[in-house]
Parts: structure tokens; C-alpha cells; sequence
């Protein structure tokens, strides 16, 4: 039976009330949400006022790593023209108790360099791909390079650039590593930690004052799923060598081993991406 005026009226009156209803609805997806009660925030509060400051470090761990390559030449001051496995040759050849006899901690990886005629990459030669980018900011590109410390699980990474025609090691690490990534003009190392979870994070950033890459991050990160806590918490475990760190990530959110590129792969000859790697023969 039809509906009475009243009755159509009362219709289209709850069919006005659901749109609004469901306008209300669809305007609040994606809305801003309550996140519950946060800790009130606490100025620093410094600690042992009456200890003297100190004026020196006790101990001596080698911020500035700087070393000139004896023995590598630099033709036309372009670093891509450097043999890689050239450099690490060199390296071996100036520390031959880490490399030489049956007992040197990293003599696997002596031996396997007998395998690197065709470059980095090929057969057992243990030197990975190196990436190329101008970490410095003097327009040219620097070299990123790495290669394992065999028999160990350690790996040596290392940044040069050139400096009056000749080759600089501008940063040395040696650790194992879960991934290494180039963000901007810093590198940075992940590397597995003894706390399961978690991962430690260090990032080197040139500094022009010292003409070095400077470890300005050293920080120790949640990786796996967090427990569900009614008190709010830090995202992170954070410690800065340089007084401040946010805990954010840098590069990509997985990030990308040495020796994986995460460019397209570029001729030596061809003008340098922000970041590419190249296998020149060796």
C-alpha cells in the first residue's frame, strides 16, 4: 500500500539521518586518535655536579681514521679508474700479521685473493661490488669498498676519496654485518646485536674539518615485534656520539648489503647515479 504523505516524509527523514550519519562515519576514517596518557616531561637533571670535567679521553679509539693508500695510483685523479682489488691488495701488503702464515687471523682471505684476475664479484675473490658516490661534497664521486676477514664472520668496509692526486682511506670499520647502506653523504652499518630484538646502527658522516668520515651515530634499535605495554615507552634504545639522536632509520627500511646494488649498474665511463656500483677488473 502506498505511503501517506506523513509517511514519506518520515522516510526521507531517516534516510537524511543515515547519509549524515554515515558522512559523519567517513569523515572521521583517518582521523586523528587518542593515543592515551603520555609521561610528563622531565627536564635533565645533571648528575655528580662536584667531578671535575675531563680534558682528555681515556681511551683511544681512532675517530679520525685517516691513512694515505703508499702504492695506488689515482690515474686523472678519477677514483673509478682505481683497480678495487688493487686497494685491498695494498692493505694486505701493509698488515702482514693479520694476512700472512697459517695462524693470521684473516689469512682465508689472502689466499682467496689469488681468485680476483677478473675483478670483485667473481669466483671466491672475497672483494665485494664497490659503489661509487661524492660522500665528501667536492662534486667528484668517493669509493665505498668491503671485503670479509677470512675465515672470521667480520667484514671490513671502507671509504676513499682523493686528496692532491692521491688515494685517502677516509673510514674504517670492521664488523658483522646485517646490512650497509649509503643515505646522503653518511654511510651506515647495521649489525646484529646480542640483545635478541634489537640491532646496532652506526653512521659515519664526512666532516670537513677533520677531512674524514666521523662516527656522529651509534645507536642500538628495535627489530623484531614489540610487546604490547599499557605504559607508553621510547620506539628505541638510542645513544649518539654526537649528543642527539632521533631513532629513525636512514637509507632503506630493510637496507642494502654491500655487494647487493641498489642502482642500476653503470659503466666506469658513464656519468655516476647517486649511487652505483662498479666491478672494474683486477
Amino acid at each position: 500500500m502506498p505511503l501517506s504523505r506523513p509517511g514519506r516524509a518520515a522516510r526521507r527523514l531517516a534516510v537524511v539521518a543515515l547519509l549524515l550519519a554515515a558522512a559523519v562515519g567517513c569523515g572521521d576514517a583517518g582521523g586523528l586518535e587518542g593515543a592515551g596518557s603520555t609521561p610528563t616531561a622531565e627536564g635533565p637533571a645533571r648528575l655528580w655536579p662536584e667531578l671535575t670535567p675531563a680534558s682528555s679521553p681515556a681511551f683511544e679509539i681512532g675517530e679520525v681514521n685517516t691513512e694515505v693508500i703508499k702504492g695506488v695510483k689515482v690515474p686523472g685523479d678519477d677514483i673509478r679508474r682505481v683497480n678495487p682489488v688493487s686497494i685491498v691488495r695494498a692493505e694486505i701488503a701493509r698488515n702482514p700479521g693479520d694476512y700472512d702464515g697459517a695462524k693470521a687471523p684473516y689469512r682465508d682471505t689472502k689466499r682467496e685473493m689469488a681468485d680476483c684476475a677478473k675483478g670483485p664479484g667473481h669466483g671466491k675473490c672475497p672483494v665485494l661490488t664497490p659503489y661509487y658516490r661524492d660522500l665528501t661534497g667536492d662534486g667528484h664521486d668517493d669509493l665505498t669498498l668491503g671485503f670479509p676477514l677470512l675465515p672470521g664472520k667480520t667484514t671490513a668496509v671502507r671509504v676513499y676519496t682523493v686528496e692532491k692526486h692521491r688515494l685517502v682511506q677516509v673510514m674504517g670499520w670492521e664488523d658483522a654485518l646485517s646490512g650497509v647502506e649509503l643515505a646522503g653523504r653518511s654511510l651506515v652499518i647495521r649489525s646484529p646485536s646480542e640483545v635478541a630484538g634489537y640491532e646496532y646502527r652506526l653512521q659515519w658522516t664526512w666532516d670537513r674539518d677533520q677531512r674524514a668520515m666521523l662516527l656522529t651515530h651509534d645507536e642500538m634499535l628495535r627489530t623484531g615485534p614489540r610487546k604490547h605495554s599499557r605504559h607508553p615507552s621510547a620506539s628505541s634504545l638510542t645513544g649518539s656520539s654526537s649528543g642527539s639522536s632521533t631513532g629513525t632509520p636512514l637509507g632503506s627500511p630493510t637496507g642494502t648489503p654491500l655487494g647487493s646494488p641498489s642502482g642500476s649498474p653503470a659503466p666506469s665511463s658513464s656519468s655516476s647515479p647517486s649511487v652505483s656500483p662498479s666491478a672494474s677488473g683486477g
